[in-house]
């Protein structure tokens, strides 16, 4: 494997349950990603699959273990500066868009950029090519509500490369959307990886998703049970 982009060691995450109890729901992960690597994550429902996208986008602290990005331990920033990093270098697709409804596509791509200090002509113009990337070029003055599930998918996803992060982390980006539309969302995906070379990492359980990744791994009551490489 190329040098690890990601590299987490004896990852577990636990959550408090009444009378004082534990919930433990990652029970020591280990888990490399290489630098332009895609990855499958599938397993069960209540495997653990969101609990580790979201502490390897930053998203949640572990409870134990380690975690590097790029060779930095980014747990030791303070939340703040954590959030910083996490929207510049992190990109994020999620089953349901969450786009802000009152904005246009166009609007709401430009947000990561505007948060992050890009001026306005600038954002404007990169989430104006990223939108006619994902063929949303005559849709970019409407809003979500007028949007397809596919379209608002498309959206998304161009907002969560605006600003060009490392890593693209994807939660059942196709689960609510019917096959033909979800095939077109896996193919941007898999371009975007092999075209720019930017990390990606998608929780699915899409079997023909899955093994047009470079890897799959399985995950079961919080550990990883199988890990292979995938022919291409």
């Amino acid at each position: 494997m190329s040098e690890a982009r990601i590299d987490a060691r004896q990852l577990r995450k636990s959550f408090p349950q009444g009378g004082g109890g534990q919930l433990e729901v990652l029970r020591g992960i280990d888990l490399r990603v290489g630098a332009g690597e895609s990855l499958a994550v599938v397993g069960p429902s209540g495997a653990g699959k969101s609990t580790l996208l979201h502490i390897l986008g930053t998203l949640d602290r572990p409870t134990g273990g380690s975690f590097r990005f790029d060779g930095e331990a980014v747990f030791e920033r303070p939340d703040p500066e954590l959030a910083r990093f996490r929207n510049r270098h992190v990109g994020f697709v999620f089953q349901f868009h969450h786009l802000l409804p009152e904005f246009t596509a166009l609007e709401n791509v430009t947000m990561p950029a505007r948060i992050a200090g890009m001026s306005r002509a600038e954002a404007t113009a990169q989430a104006e090519a990223l939108l006619l990337a994902v063929g949303l070029g005559a849709r970019l003055t409407h809003r979500p509500g007028e949007l397809s599930g596919g379209e608002q998918q498309r959206v998304a996803l161009a907002r969560a490369l605006v600003l060009k992060p490392r890593v693209l982390l994807a939660d059942e980006p196709t689960g609510n959307l019917d096959h033909r539309t979800g095939e077109a969302i896996h193919r941007l995906l898999l371009e975007w990886n092999q075209e720019s070379g930017i990390t990606l990492v998608v929780v699915t359980h899409n079997p023909a998703l899955a093994s047009s990744m470079d890897r799959t791994v399985t995950l079961v009551d919080g550990r990883i049970e199988n890990e292979e490489r995938n022919p291409h």
